[in-house]
């Protein structure tokens, strides 16, 4: 009633700035066409509301797929890619930024770090050579998916090329095992792979934690602060 009559969406709270919409091409068809009915009228009515608002905004929208493309097989409205087209900016993919990769690692890693209560760590020159020369299909988010589990597997003073816990790392995916925490239909997070592994280590040696962090190369104290988080549970 009143208190919904009164609710802001995004466009009217991003009135006289700009709004940015992430991953455009994975709108569902029925929002796209709410979308455009947006666009085109620029006003939006408040939920619960009857009247129409209008707003101002400056509309920026990124996408990791070829519009176009998902225009042609009927994915994406073929008036919402005209009423969107405007100056296009194309990103290159990470594996091409250089020496951008270690300042972004550099600055997940401050972040995690952070976030963990652990102390900051370089990354070793050999665990640098590994970023660079690694191609990131996934580009900025399986960097920080990397950077953050390596955060919290490394031990020594410096973050090392084995604290990196890279794709190749992991099993084939018919070796994974089910106690994967990951959504059905969902593919599971590097992290959640990771954590899946270790447990399964951790219930193939039947709890010894020493035998299971040989196993996995990584340190006792990594499996016992996994442990004492919550995020990995002894067997039994």
């Amino acid at each position: 009633t009143g208190a919904t009559a009164r609710r802001v969406g995004r466009f009217e709270e991003a009135s006289g700035g700009t709004l940015f919409l992430d991953e455009i091409a994975d709108l569902e068809l029925v929002l796209q066409a709410k979308l455009l009915r947006v666009l085109q009228e620029r006003a939006v009515t408040r939920v619960g509301g009857r009247e129409a608002v209008p707003f101002d905004v400056r509309l920026v929208v990124a996408t990791h797929r070829d519009l176009l493309a998902e225009v042609r097989a009927g994915r994406f409205r073929e008036d919402l890619y005209y009423r969107l087209l405007g100056l296009p900016i194309e990103l290159p993919p990470l594996r091409s930024r250089g020496h951008d990769v270690l300042l972004l690692a550099e600055s997940f890693e401050r972040e995690f770090s952070r976030q963990n209560g652990l102390a900051s760590r370089p990354f070793s020159p050999k665990a640098q050579q590994r970023l660079l020369s690694y191609p990131f299909p996934g580009n900025v988010r399986e960097l920080k998916a990397v950077v953050e589990l390596a955060v919290v597997l490394a031990e020594d003073e410096a973050i090392g090329p084995c604290d990196l816990p890279f794709p190749a790392l992991t099993p084939h995916p018919a070796q994974q095992p089910a106690s994967s925490e990951a959504p059905a239909g969902r593919t599971p997070s590097l992290r959640e792979q990771t954590l899946a592994i270790m447990q399964q280590s951790l219930a193939e040696t039947n709890g010894d934690v020493v035998a299971a962090a040989s196993r996995l190369r990584v340190g006792r104290s990594t499996l016992y602060r996994l442990i004492q988080s919550g995020e990995l549970q002894m067997p039994g």
